[in-house]
Formats: C-alpha cells, sequence, structure tokens
C-alpha cells in the first residue's frame, strides 16, 4: 500500500498489543446477540457497561472495572427500557452517569451508584422522549457539561439540554434535519463546534451543531461509508466503509472540500464492518475489524502520505464490539498507550487488549504521554448554546497531576530559584506558607550555590549533599567506595532530571490556568 514507508523514525514505530490474562479478563458475561452495528460497550476508570441480553425489554450490565474474573449470573442490570439497548456512553466528565438509547424510542440517563450494585436498577435519572422511531446512536459533547445528541430511525438528530430539573424531556433543545436517510456514525470535533455524520445515503456532512446547516457534503460514489470520525484538530476526516466491488475500505478526507479523498485505500474482502478510533495525543489511528480479531494501527501525519501504517495486532477470536478506555484510566508506568475492551460473545468474554510501547525505563515516560483531556467540562451548557467554543481542559497523565481548571486557583510556582527571589515572586495571588512544608537544600555545582525549595518530611531532620547525608558517607578512599559515590551521584542527578520536569508540566499547567483566565474574564 502507498503508505507503508520502508523505514520511517518514529517512537511509535514498534508499539504492539497485548491480550490480557485470563484472571484479568470477565468471564461469563451473556453479550447481547443484537446485530445492530454498534460498540455495546463503554468504559470509563471506574465502571465497564456491557449491552446484555434481557427478557421482555433492553438491558445492560455496570461491572466495576477491577471486579474481574466470572461474574456472577444473578448480577444485577440496568433494566429500565421496554425495547433492546442499542448504544450506551457514559458522561465525559463523571463516571457515574451513564446515557442509554433503544427500540423503544427513548433516550435515558441513569445514575450508577459508587458501590457494588446489589439490586437492578430501573428508574432512570431523566428521560428523553423525542424521536418518533428507535434511537441507534448518542454521543456526549466534548466540553460541554450536559449535552448530548441522539439520532434515531426517524432520520433526525436532537440535541438535549440536560441542564434543567425536569425528569422526562419531551422537548430538545435543536433537531437536526438534514438528512435523508439513516444516521449511521457521528463525530465532534475537538471543541464540538462542528459534527460529522455518515448517513445510509453513502453522505458525508460537517454540520453546525447549533444552527443546523450543512457546511460541507460528500457524494462521493465509489466509497459508501458506514463510520466518520474527526481526527482531532489535523482539520481531517476518516472514514471506513465499502468500495463498489464490496471490499472493506478506508478514506481520508479534508473537512474543507469533500468533493475528493485525500486517501482511499482497500484493506480486505471481509464483511464485517470497521470501526475506528483515533488518539489525538499521540496521532495514533487504530481500526477495528467487526467479526474478526484484527486491529490496525496507523501514525497520522498532516502532510503526505498522511497514513503511515504501522502494524497489526491478530487473534483468532472474533470480536462482536469494542470498548476503549479514556487516557486517565491508563497504566503509564507500564508505557500503555491505549486500551481496548474486546467482547467475544462465543465465550462470553470480554478480554482487555493494551497497546504498548516498549520501553526499558520504569520511570514516567513524558514523550508519549502530553497533556491530554480532563475530566472537567470547559463550558456550561448555556455557555454552549449561547455560542461559546472552547477546546477540552488538559491534564498531565503523570502521577498526581491535577487537571487544569478554567478557574484556576493560583498557587505559588515551584521552579528553581535563587535564595534572593523568594521574596520577590509577584502577580501569582495569596502566597502559601513554606516554613512548615518546604525545607532548603543547598546544592554545589561549580562553585555557585543555589536554594532548591522541596518537600521533605517533617522528621527527615538532616545535611543533605547530592542526596545523600555527607556525616553517614565520609570522603571515599577506595576505589570501591569512589564507584559507589559515583554511583549515587549518578542516582541523585536522574531524580533532580525529573524533578525538573515535573516541574515545567507544574509551568504548563499554570500558563494554561492563566490562558483560561484571560479566556472567562474576555467571554464576559
Amino acid at each position: 500500500m502507498s503508505w507503508h514507508s520502508q523505514y520511517r523514525s518514529s517512537k511509535f514505530r514498534h508499539v504492539y498489543g497485548k491480550a490480557a490474562s485470563k484472571e484479568k479478563c470477565y468471564d461469563c458475561v451473556p453479550i447481547t446477540r443484537n446485530v445492530h452495528d454498534n460498540h455495546f460497550c463503554a468504559v470509563n476508570p471506574s465502571f465497564i457497561a456491557v449491552v446484555t441480553e434481557c427478557a421482555g425489554g433492553g438491558a445492560f450490565l455496570v461491572i466495576p472495572i477491577k471486579q474481574t474474573g466470572k461474574l456472577d449470573p444473578h448480577y444485577p442490570k440496568v433494566c429500565g427500557h421496554k425495547g433492546s439497548v442499542l448504544d450506551i456512553k457514559w458522561n465525559p466528565f463523571n463516571d457515574f452517569i451513564i446515557a442509554s438509547c433503544s427500540e423503544d424510542t427513548t433516550v435515558k440517563i441513569w445514575d450508577i451508584p459508587n458501590q457494588l450494585l446489589k439490586r437492578n436498577i430501573t428508574s432512570p435519572k431523566k428521560e428523553l422522549v423525542g424521536h418518533a422511531r428507535r434511537v441507534g446512536l448518542i454521543e456526549w459533547h466534548p466540553t460541554a457539561d450536559n449535552i448530548i445528541f441522539s439520532s434515531g430511525y426517524d432520520y433526525k438528530i436532537m440535541s438535549w439540554n440536560l441542564d434543567v430539573k425536569e425528569a422526562v424531556l419531551s422537548m430538545p433543545v435543536k433537531i437536526l434535519d438534514a438528512h435523508e436517510d439513516v444516521v449511521l456514525s457521528m463525530s465532534f470535533n475537538t471543541d464540538g463546534s462542528l459534527l460529522a455524520t455518515a448517513c445510509r445515503d453513502r453522505k458525508i456532512r460537517v454540520i453546525d451543531p447549533r444552527a443546523g446547516t450543512v457546511l460541507q457534503e460528500a457524494s462521493y460514489k465509489s466509497h459508501r461509508v458506514h463510520k466518520v470520525l474527526f481526527l482531532g484538530n489535523m482539520k481531517k476526516l476518516f472514514s471506513t466503509g465499502t468500495s463498489r466491488w464490496n471490499n472493506r475500505q478506508i478514506a481520508l478526507w479534508d473537512q474543507n472540500d469533500l468533493s475528493v479523498p485525500l486517501l482511499e485505500e482497500d484493506l480486505d474482502g471481509s464483511s464485517g464492518l470497521l470501526f475506528p478510533f483515533y488518539d489525538s495525543d499521540t496521532h495514533m489511528l487504530y481500526v477495528v475489524g467487526k467479526g474478526d480479531g484484527n486491529i490496525r494501527y496507523y501514525e497520522v501525519s498532516p502532510e503526505k502520505p498522511y497514513l503511515n501504517y504501522l502494524m497489526e495486532y491478530r487473534s483468532h477470536l472474533p470480536q462482536k464490539g469494542i470498548g476503549m478506555m479514556p487516557k486517565r484510566g491508563l497504566d503509564v508506568s507500564a508505557c500503555e498507550i491505549f486500551r481496548f475492551y474486546k467482547l467475544i460473545p462465543t465465550k462470553n468474554l470480554i478480554e482487555p487488549i493494551s497497546m504498548i510501547v516498549p520501553r526499558r525505563s520504569e520511570s514516567y515516560q513524558e514523550d508519549i504521554y502530553p497533556l491530554t483531556a480532563a475530566a472537567r467540562p470547559a463550558l456550561t451548557a448555556q455557555e454552549w448554546l449561547n455560542g461559546v467554543n472552547r477546546g477540552p481542559l488538559l491534564v498531565s497523565l503523570r502521577p498526581g497531576s491535577e487537571a487544569v481548571s478554567s478557574l484556576p486557583q493560583f498557587l505559588e510556582p515551584e521552579p528553581l530559584t535563587k535564595t534572593t527571589e523568594l521574596s520577590q515572586q509577584q502577580g501569582w495571588g495569596r502566597r502559601m506558607p513554606l516554613e512548615d512544608k518546604q525545607k532548603p537544600r543547598e546544592i554545589e555545582d561549580g562553585g555557585r550555590r543555589l536554594k532548591v525549595e522541596e518537600k521533605l518530611p517533617k522528621n527527615e531532620q538532616m545535611c543533605l549533599s547530592n542526596g545523600f547525608d555527607i556525616f553517614e558517607y565520609p570522603p571515599p578512599k577506595t576505589e570501591n567506595e569512589l564507584l559507589q559515590m559515583f554511583y549515587r551521584q549518578q542516582e541523585e542527578i536522574r531524580r533532580l532530571r525529573e524533578l525538573v520536569n515535573q516541574r515545567d508540566v507544574q509551568i504548563k499547567q499554570l500558563e494554561l490556568d492563566l490562558r483560561n483566565l484571560c479566556t472567562d474574564t474576555g467571554s464576559y
């Protein structure tokens, strides 16, 4: 294929997929037999939800993410729908709120308790009644709180504001009536100002979700689109579908010109659907085949050849659906950059698959974990409805880091500073007392003496030089002692570098705080 370069320098060239061991899978899960083309699985750092079989209506299971192994056959369900559940999505800003849509034409919002479920949940927090036919897709807004979109077989997309007191909503905020057939896929861009749709009439549309106007429309005959996806801020769309000869096909589009695709490639002759997933942090694109066990992954670049094939994860167990863990739930100590949850109905099994960058070091790898979207909304529902656009708030995945808030609480920065400058810091709000929390430590480097403010335990009172007690370790007298001293100094240098990197991240977070504050003050 045209994007299979012979050699290309990339930190993700050797990413590999690793299936979880049997003990870390979810066994005896009655996965739905519904033939609807959807993921049937939703994951967040607290729970995994999967659509299941239920007599006399629709239901799904909500399992704590750490409760692996065999599932109790009498485990409680969320079963308030009168028809089969077709789609489920977790609220991106609240791990205990999930939305579901069904063949009974309704969308329901559920509150999931913090503790283990002990009985079935039958009463939803809110119910959205507006579609005339079954609802096949739901999608939360990526940056605005309590805004959700639903798409039904009545060819309409409805936007709902959940920030109201009523438990039953029958009037959506906006009805997008621009489609002539069933909508097969919906995808927002990064700030939620544009909505891309794939329709059964073989057209891709880019829509203004507030006004409902169609900004771009593709009617390319040789690509029958099934799924469409915004590629972050790259101003490109990625779609999967079939060619004229019913081969599975992928295509890449310029979002401002959908007349002809930038790239179009046939993959294979299988009949299963292709689900695309995009990681905007690493610019990696994953293509998951329904009905087979393969996961292809690529690296996306803004210039030609656009898609760079990396590798393919292969398995003999076919997947019916797939779930994706948000970045904040990954294991950064294992260099995990993506995690899928594969539904295998033939074995009633949910199998986690981790995509891992092979690294020898066990320390935090900042180059593969840039700042990512936080679990906090950047906008209220009313702000978004009033026309405000804002990108997602960002957070570092480094353990102990906190999300960037749109209304920041200013703290005193912690970069390396000279002693004479500590009393002259200005512009960071109210200062916090440092006497009880931090102690100075002197470092000798080329005749210059700097003081570093570093958190130390209160009971640790000793004179330190290069990270060890100079009274406990006198000057070396033998070659062996000299080597030991050298290794300790190397370890201290490594620790100090990590400390500097951590403070660089804190500086970036404070800069983003200031930027968000300026945006907030400017909007008022």
